[in-house]
């Protein structure tokens, strides 16, 4: 059975003063927990939030990584430089990255490539708009978002990747999936890395993102195929942040 994770994505919010008191609620909270936690934040947090964790058991991750690996590409952030702040994941391929910055499936996988020959595990994103899912085409767009990049790593390095379940029109809306809905989809992308990856497939981890909440999460990870959540603004708040890592080492 693939691990427990539970991963943060902060997305552009956080200030220094309200990062040392979100993460020491955190930090208090989940003390005790068995499920793996990260807390993905923004780049100019990285370093104050990696020194809250130092010697804790929360792992730190980036919200993107750059698809160089050094040189004159203003404004980006290298894999290199993540894990020289204590990085151990990053997320790549967000949706809100591939709307906004119009991130190619191509792009995604180099990100992807990048992260992984740094040591990172990168948190692999993909999902379907409302139009695709009322057009009957939520496993199409998905599994052409997965096989474009477990299709361009070696078995190797496809192990190594998570892969966030992260419906569009879920994000920010506060309309979740049911489980089953998430199920469903989170079932299709098992069986298609297991033509793939065999056995092993069933040891990556498939996380749901998609207004996940304290209220909602222990029915979703009740699902066989949901391993954990990639948790947008529920982690903002240290309460209902660790009511979920509560739910996901309880399944």
């Amino acid at each position: 059975m693939a691990r427990s994770l539970v991963a943060a994505n902060w997305k552009m919010n956080g200030s220094l003063a309200g990062n040392r008191a979100l993460v020491g609620g955190v930090l208090a909270g989940v003390r005790d927990l068995s499920c793996e936690v990260v807390l993905c934040v923004p780049h100019p947090y990285l370093a104050q939030v990696g020194g809250l964790l130092e010697g804790g058991r929360i792992g730190l991750g980036g919200q993107d990584v750059s698809a160089h690996e050094a040189g004159a590409y203003t404004g980006e952030v290298s894999a290199g430089m993540l894990c020289d702040v204590g990085c151990s994941h990053v997320v790549v391929g967000h949706s809100e990255r591939r709307k906004y910055h119009g991130e190619s499936d191509a792009l995604v996988l180099a990100k992807v490539r990048r992260a992984l020959d740094a040591g990172l595990v990168p948190i692999l994103c993909v999902g379907e708009s409302r139009e695709q899912r009322e057009s009957g085409a939520t496993d199409r767009v998905v599994l052409a978002q997965v096989e474009s990049v477990f299709g361009g790593l070696a078995d190797v390095a496809a192990r190594k990747v998570v892969v966030a379940y992260e419906p569009i029109w879920a994000i920010g809306t506060g309309l979740a999936a049911t489980p089953e809905m998430a199920q469903d989809v989170h079932g299709t992308i098992r069986r298609a890395l297991e033509t793939r990856l065999g056995q092993d497939a069933a040891d990556v981890p498939l996380l749901y993102g998609g207004s996940v909440n304290a209220d909602n999460a222990a029915s979703l990870f009740a699902m066989k195929d949901i391993d954990g959540a990639l948790v947008g603004g529920a982690s903002l708040d240290a309460e209902g942040f660790v009511s979920i890592c509560a739910a996901n080492a309880a399944r």
